[in-house]
């Protein structure tokens, strides 16, 4: 399981890599500049939507796998 400070490191190298300021990346993403600064220091009370608007913005790809057993409908 992925925690929130390695989040914050993935969104903050990547965000360095690109050249962004802080403020550049959230106007990019449409969100606060406030909310890349939580992102980045692994503030766990982000929301999904605001997290998904900086992770499109940073051309990064979410990929969510859950265990086979735990598939829902499938028997």
């Amino acid at each position: 399981m992925i925690k929130a400070d390695e989040i914050g490191r993935i969104i903050r190298y990547h965000r360095k890599q690109s050249g962004l300021s802080r403020q550049a990346l959230a106007i990019l993403a449409g969100v606060g500049k406030t909310v890349i600064y939580d992102i980045e220091k692994g503030k766990e009370t982000i929301e999904l939507k605001s997290l998904l608007k900086v992770l499109e913005a940073l051309n990064i790809q979410l990929t969510l796998d859950e265990p086979s057993e735990s598939r829902v409908g499938e028997q």
